[in-house]
């Protein structure tokens, strides 16, 4: 098929040659009008000589909506265990998997089964981190196929299922004023969707429809009014909609408007229902659910404006997110200002379900920017321990009370392996959220490849065919990617790739030759006859910019394509005692050993500083780009493994240090003194950064 380009080519080439040859020709009409054919065959001929294949599209196609009730998704989520991680993505899936998320059931008291909540009638503990915990657990399970962990999901998810009563309610009863608290329930709806999606099972299917029947007979005054359930309604609403992809069952679509109608307010165009950093990162997406229902725009409006309000208020940072702490303040903007490790996840989650409902490259460059750039940062290098806040700027992450710097009291910025009941659970649903969203299926039967990272993915396209796809990449440490297509026979369809508004020139070929003109900010689509063994190559060039943040002292970020950079910092750990240092809502099941999960402190072994130098105009010739050696363990997101880092230069800020409650402090003043000497820095990928500085002041020669 041949796009706009190739088209142009042929009949620039056409023209060119009758013009050359009417003089030749004069008056005999019929030599003349077979060459003008020749011609033309011969164009389209060396348009296939060159490779031109594809052409860009600002989308993928939007689906016929027929007799169906709801809006089509743009982009259609492949089923659960189809995509599977490679290379540096499988590492951080298995580092997890032997971390943290894969044995804190070991270690959680949330978590034991003597009593459990989702285990018997009126259990007394786990309502809420259990499903937490499992939504990451068991995708992972399906990720890695590991049989231990699938085991393990089937226990909890049988007795989710067993325990629907003859109303349809389900789970633990959390009666909070004496109303049903439902929260817990949405989170398991999305483990049992998965489930599914993963065995087939037949259970899961009617007992949802079950479920929303009870749902949708509750009476208005008493539903959704506990405050997580009522700004997380969205999270419901999106079961509501799998639901109905799965079966065509329109009877449960009026839950979608009643759930809405209760749901916390979120059109409003200048005021948010709270400031809490993880309901931000689920709810903003509320109102684009609900759009698939009413088909109002206005409601996609509001989801875009929930978004981008946030970080007009609190969100002048890198990094992805926002400054929010626990709950974002105004006045505190600071890049100093960090967020909740499980709000990172929650925000790549939500970012994949805005790509299944817009196809917009706006969500995948969010996503990658928060799972390149904020979330491996949040947690050791092996993922045994994590961080409750993790900042733009952090120049020390210990057990200090840093309160009203950050809006917590207590030790919030070690890394601890268990120290508060939301983020320990929650934080295993990231790289399976990522994961999930690096392949997709379109409505005209093609493949999407939005997000991008290591994997290979099974899915079926025009015609029945059933195609694998594999994506061999260290993207984003390097900017080539190759995908190649493994099928029984030959098929037409489709691939659309996202090409980064960060990117000039970048180049597409198929199978060595040029594919076409990509341009930045759209999808690249090439259509044709697919064989196995077919490649796809990629080259997204990388250059080195700068972002500048005006509310925050006109700080400066540097960024080489999607990574963002920070300053190198060395990095001295101290252990401490996981018990000791915990907060308060901690609790520990009888036995573990807090030795064999440490706390960490970690301090700066080197001068934070920094103010960079960045010449006139943010002229960034200066800087050099040096390509290190790929780890050997595959993990890139450390000091001793980031494969990448640029050589600066910068002035150290003598009044720049720690605040009185051992916080790194705002950033200074525009007019604070920096030092005489100028220093030789380097600047490394900020997710390999524990400590770092990335949003920076500045200063010229």
């Amino acid at each position: 098929m041949l796009g706009k380009t190739q088209i142009n080519l042929v009949l620039r080439s056409t023209y060119s040659y009758f013009c050359i040859y009417k003089m030749t020709f004069k008056s005999d009409t019929m030599k003349l009008n077979r060459f003008v054919w020749v011609s033309a065959v011969a164009a389209v001929a060396l348009c296939g000589c060159t490779g031109q294949s594809g052409e860009s599209v600002s989308r993928p196609p939007e689906g016929v909506q027929g007799d169906a009730v709801l809006r089509p998704l743009m982009l259609k989520k492949l089923p659960a265990g189809a995509i599977k991680p490679e290379g540096w993505l499988k590492k951080q899936c298995e580092l997890q998997r032997d971390g943290l998320n894969g044995h804190l059931e070991e270690i959680s008291a949330w978590l034991a089964k003597d009593n459990n909540a989702w285990l018997e009638d009126g259990g007394d503990h786990g309502w809420e981190e259990v499903p937490y915990w499992l939504r990451g657990y068991s995708h992972l399970a399906y990720l890695l196929d590991d049989n231990k962990m699938l085991d393990e999901s089937k226990i909890w998810i049988d007795a989710a299922l067993a325990s629907q009563k003859e109303d349809g309610f389900f789970g633990p009863y959390n009666i909070r004023g004496g109303k049903h608290e439902v929260w817990a329930q949405m989170i398991m709806l999305w483990i049992l969707q998965n489930w599914y999606e993963y065995t087939g099972d037949e259970r899961v299917l009617p007992f949802m429809k079950k479920y929303f029947e009870w749902e949708l007979a509750q009476a208005d005054e008493t539903f959704l009014e506990d405050y997580w359930e009522n700004c997380r309604g969205g999270d419901n609403i999106w079961s509501v909609v799998w639901y109905y992809d799965k079966t065509g069952d329109a009877s449960v679509l009026p839950l979608i408007e009643k759930i809405h109608r209760n749901n916390a307010e979120f059109t409003d165009p200048a005021r948010l229902p709270n400031w809490h950093n993880v309901n931000i990162a689920q709810y903003f997406r509320e109102p684009a659910e609900m759009y698939l229902l009413d088909g109002d725009s206005t409601m996609l409006e509001a989801t875009y404006n929930i978004h981008d309000l946030v970080r007009r208020t609190c969100g002048q940072v890198p990094g992805g997110m926002f400054g929010a702490d626990e709950n974002a303040r105004i006045g505190y903007i600071d890049p100093r200002q960090g967020t909740e490790t499980c709000g990172f996840a929650e925000q790549m989650l939500s970012d994949g379900v805005m790509l299944g409902i817009t196809a917009d490259p706006m969500w995948a460059e969010n996503m990658e920017d928060v799972a390149f750039n904020s979330f491996p940062a949040s947690m050791m290098p092996d993922l045994k321990a994590l961080r409750y806040i993790t900042s733009p700027n952090h120049a020390v992450s210990d057990s200090k009370n840093h309160h009203p710097g950050i809006d917590n009291r207590g030790p919030f910025m070690n890394m601890n392996p268990f120290s508060s009941r939301c983020c320990q659970h929650n934080h295993g649903l990231g790289w399976p959220s990522f994961t999930q969203s690096l392949v997709y299926g379109t409505n005209d039967g093609g493949v999407a490849f939005p997000v991008y990272g290591p994997c290979k993915a099974t899915v079926g396209v025009a015609g029945g065919e059933e195609v694998t796809i594999n994506e061999d990449t260290r993207y984003p440490f390097t900017d080539r990617l190759t995908f190649e297509v493994s099928m029984a026979q030959g098929a037409s369809f489709p691939m659309y790739f996202r090409i980064p508004t960060w990117t000039r020139d970048a180049k597409v070929s198929v199978n060595g030759r040029d594919a076409g003109d990509a341009v930045a900010g759209e999808y690249f689509k090439i259509e044709r006859e697919w064989s196995d063994g077919d490649r796809v190559e990629l080259v997204l060039p990388m250059h080195l910019s700068v972002r500048r943040w005006p509310t925050n002292q006109n700080s400066a970020t540097l960024d080489y394509g999607p990574l963002t950079l920070s300053l190198r910092i060395d990095e001295r750990y101290e252990k401490a005692n996981s018990a000791a240092v915990a907060i308060g809502d901690s609790k520990w099941q009888e036995g573990a050993d807090p030795e064999k999960w440490p706390t960490y402190e970690i301090y700066p072994a080197s001068p934070w500083n920094y103010s960079l130098i960045v010449p006139a105009g943010d002229d960034v010739s200066g800087f050099t780009v040096t390509r290190l050696p790929w780890p050997a363990d595959d993990q890139p997101f450390t000091l001793s493994g980031v494969p990448l880092e640029v050589s600066a230069r910068g002035r150290q800020v003598p009044s720049w240090g720690f605040d009185k409650s051992g916080l790194t402090g705002v950033l200074p003043r525009c007019d604070a003194k920096r030092s005489d000497s100028v220093d030789d820095i380097k600047l490394i990928p900020m997710g390999a950064a524990r400590l770092r500085i990335s949003a920076f002041p500045t200063t010229e020669e």
